[in-house]
């Protein structure tokens, strides 16, 4: 697999199918993230959206169930696969990242002894697994990526960070967290991004003396969905005393879970 003129190739890479759906080239020196996505749809379908100029939406790479890859959009030009995204400070993600959409359902419901996914498609037992998203509490069932995706997409970034100098591997779920839920717990991004970026990948990456876990030590403290004053709430404040799991840090805030997971402005927070 290599990268020439901004064009992907390789034994299992099918013909370029440009979308019309792109912003032009990326402003130089702003190309550094990778975003990974589900389809939720089938392959068929979901590049058939992603070339209708009326979906709006397009993405740089799809990754079928058998590993094989479709490019829809050149790696210089800005594909539109973040919609309203921020992460740490940094909003409208087109402008920053290579979208790769991987072909998956995405959240199942179980019906009778099949699991459904929101357009109808039943998946056996064996395609399934139950799990917490990282953004929410309570498990649910999330179809499977197959070990042929998992390569296709680890080999994907592999080659996108040697050719762009690629800094961040970030989930859809992370620049969107209210809106967004891929590409879910049924895929090991951070153990894809430890792999290839070494330590922690994320754009807020962690102090090694982060604290595990701490109580609140003022009377309300807002919990929102970003490391940012302006960003949403997420719940009701927490009280005085309310004891957290921190997650991550950054910038001054704390990425915790109590029932639910937000940011909190670190000074509020004394360890146990």
């Amino acid at each position: 697999m290599k990268i020439k003129n901004h064009l992907l190739s390789g034994d299992n890479v099918n013909k370029m199918r440009e979308s019309p759906n792109q912003s032009g080239e990326f402003v130089k020196g702003n190309l550094d993230t990778i975003i990974l996505h589900y389809t939720a749809g089938n392959a068929s379908a979901s590049i058939n959206t992603l070339l209708n100029p009326k979906s709006l939406s397009s993405a740089h790479l799809v990754v079928d169930r058998d590993g094989s890859i479709t490019q829809l959009v050149p790696f210089n030009k800005i594909a539109w696969h973040a919609g309203q995204s921020s992460y740490n400070g940094r909003t409208g993600y087109n402008n920053y990242s290579v979208g790769i959409e991987i072909v998956n359902a995405g959240p199942l419901t179980k019906s009778g002894n099949v699991y459904r996914s929101w357009y109808g498609e039943a998946f056996n037992p064996s395609e399934v697994i139950e799990a917490i998203h990282r953004n929410q509490s309570t498990p649910k069932f999330w179809h499977i990526y197959t070990p042929e995706q998992i390569t296709a997409v680890t080999n994907l970034c592999t080659v996108l960070i040697e050719e762009y100098n690629m800094k961040y591997i970030l989930g859809h779920e992370e620049i969107a967290p209210t809106r967004k839920t891929d590409p879910g717990p049924a895929f090991p991004l951070d153990k894809i991004r430890t792999q290839l970026l070494g330590g922690s990948s994320r754009v807020d990456d962690a102090e090694e003396d982060l604290p595990d876990s701490g109580r609140v030590n003022v009377n309300n403290l807002n919990i929102r969905a970003l490391p940012n004053v302006k960003a949403e709430l997420v719940a009701k404040p927490l009280t005085k005393g309310t004891k957290v799991k921190i997650l991550s840090e950054s910038n001054g805030w704390y990425n915790v879970k109590v029932e639910i997971e937000g940011w909190v402005a670190a000074k509020f927070i004394e360890y146990e």
